[in-house]
């Protein structure tokens, strides 16, 4: 049997002086799968995004990417493994506002030899691949040298998508990136964003509290389902 790409086992979390956040005895994401996952705000959906990109280490249990133990790993070493194999989404974007929009975009590969090589055998070069897809994503090319912060909200959505999927990391992690967005924009994005990493053959773990796109992925969980801590004991 071939190794999932991202395997959870008994997986505990606690912040200090709190009660457990995460209780998650075990969880499967595959190759080529786009997974969605709903919580409600405070339900420890974007503790369990830090713990899986080994931000956070897990007080218990095991965090496995690409069969990798996360813990097994230095904080330096998780680092350079995260940026190597997970391109990341976030729900502000969290753009650079003083670098222009292809800047952005290449981050990843100034910081990840690996992704950065992957682009330059794809496309030919960094640069080609970030106007590659910008262009798929719906940007001009006439965007490209500006600035970050001189965008639209819309705009800004596709620059952080890009700087997410180029060099081709095998997991891209989506942290409620359409909260700002009306419905038939938010189902444009994302099956633009289904087109790229198809592409690509990146996984998607999508996580949100709006549940009205949850059929458009392969899965569909709630956090509750998985996490202990969150049910109620039982009588």
């Amino acid at each position: 049997m071939t190794a999932p790409l991202l395997e959870l086992h008994q997986l505990g979390f606690a912040w200090p002086a709190q009660a457990e956040l995460l209780d998650i005895p075990t969880f499967r994401l595959e190759h080529n799968q786009s997974l969605f996952l709903k919580g409600p705000s405070g339900s420890g959906k974007t503790t369990l995004l830090g713990l899986i990109g080994g931000v956070q280490k897990a007080k218990r249990g095991t965090v496995r990417l690409l069969g990798t133990d996360l813990a097994a790993l230095s904080a330096g070493a998780r680092d350079r493994y995260r940026v190597d194999h997970t391109g990341y989404i976030f729900q502000q974007f969290n753009l650079l506002p003083f670098l222009s929009v292809a800047e952005n975009v290449g981050l990843p590969c100034h910081f990840s030899e690996s992704r950065a090589e992957r682009a330059r055998q794809r496309h030919g070069s960094v640069a080609q691949a970030t106007t590659r897809l910008l262009s798929h994503l719906g940007l001009p090319q006439n965007l490209l040298g500006r600035r970050a912060d001189a965008l639209s909200i819309g705009q800004q959505q596709r620059v952080a998508a890009a700087r997410a999927l180029i060099g081709q990391p095998e997991l891209v992690i989506a942290d409620e990136p359409t909260s700002a967005l009306d419905t038939d924009a938010r189902e444009a994005f994302l099956q633009l964003l289904f087109a790229e990493c198809r592409e690509a053959g990146s996984s998607l773990l999508f996580v949100s509290h709006d549940q009205s796109h949850a059929s458009l992925f392969d899965r569909s969980l709630s956090l509750a389902e998985l996490n202990r801590a969150a049910r109620p004991p039982e009588l």
